[in-house]
C-alpha cells in the first residue's frame, strides 16, 4: 500500500475532525461511557479547539493511503529534550496494516531532528494501544489520573528513550 504522511495546517482542521469522528467511538466505547466519549470529544476536536491547539504549538501530522486520509498523530515540545506524542489515530478499517506504526515512527524521527531525547505518551489504562505501544518500545513510567471536566481519565504514562 503506498502510504504519504504530511504535515497538517489548520486548512485540514475538517479532515482532523472527520477522522476522529471515525476512530473515536471505536477506540473508547468500549472503556469509557458514551457521555464521556461525547464530552471528551466536543473539548479537544471541536474546529475551534484543533485550532487552539495548533496556535499553541501542537504540531499534526496526518497519514494518507493512496490519496485518502486514514490517520493522523500530533506532539508537542515539553521542554527541550522531552516531547509528547498527544493524540494518533487510525481508520479502524486500517488498524493492523502498519500505518500505527508509520505514524509513530514519522513522530519520532521528526522529534529527534528537533532534539528529542525522549518521546512520551498517555494512554487510558484499558486501551488496547497500550501493547501497540510497548511493542514499538514504549515502556510505563507512571500511572496518570486527571479529571477532564467531570470526567477522570486513568491513563499510563509511558515513555520511550529515542536514538540521537
Amino acid at each position: 500500500m503506498e502510504t504519504t504522511i504530511r504535515f497538517a495546517t489548520p486548512t485540514d482542521i475538517p479532515v482532523i475532525e472527520q477522522l476522529a469522528e471515525a476512530t473515536w467511538s471505536a477506540t473508547y466505547s468500549s472503556i469509557l461511557s458514551k457521555e464521556q466519549v461525547a464530552y471528551m470529544f466536543d473539548v479537544i476536536y471541536t474546529p475551534e479547539a484543533l485550532a487552539t491547539q495548533m496556535q499553541q504549538g501542537q504540531q499534526f501530522i496526518l497519514l494518507y493511503e493512496q490519496e485518502t486520509p486514514v490517520g493522523f498523530a500530533s506532539f508537542s515540545e515539553m521542554d527541550a529534550q522531552l516531547y509528547k506524542l498527544n493524540k494518533l489515530y487510525l481508520l479502524p478499517s486500517c488498524q493492523g496494516k502498519g500505518f500505527g506504526k508509520r505514524l509513530l515512527e514519522a513522530v519520532e524521527k521528526e522529534v529527534t531532528k528537533r532534539g528529542a531525547s525522549d518521546l512520551c505518551l498517555n494512554v487510558n489504562r484499558y486501551n488496547k494501544a497500550k501493547e501497540f505501544y510497548e511493542r514499538c518500545g514504549y515502556s510505563i513510567y507512571k500511572e496518570d489520573d486527571f479529571a477532564i471536566g467531570p470526567y477522570w481519565m486513568n491513563d499510563y504514562v509511558m515513555c520511550k528513550a529515542l536514538q540521537v
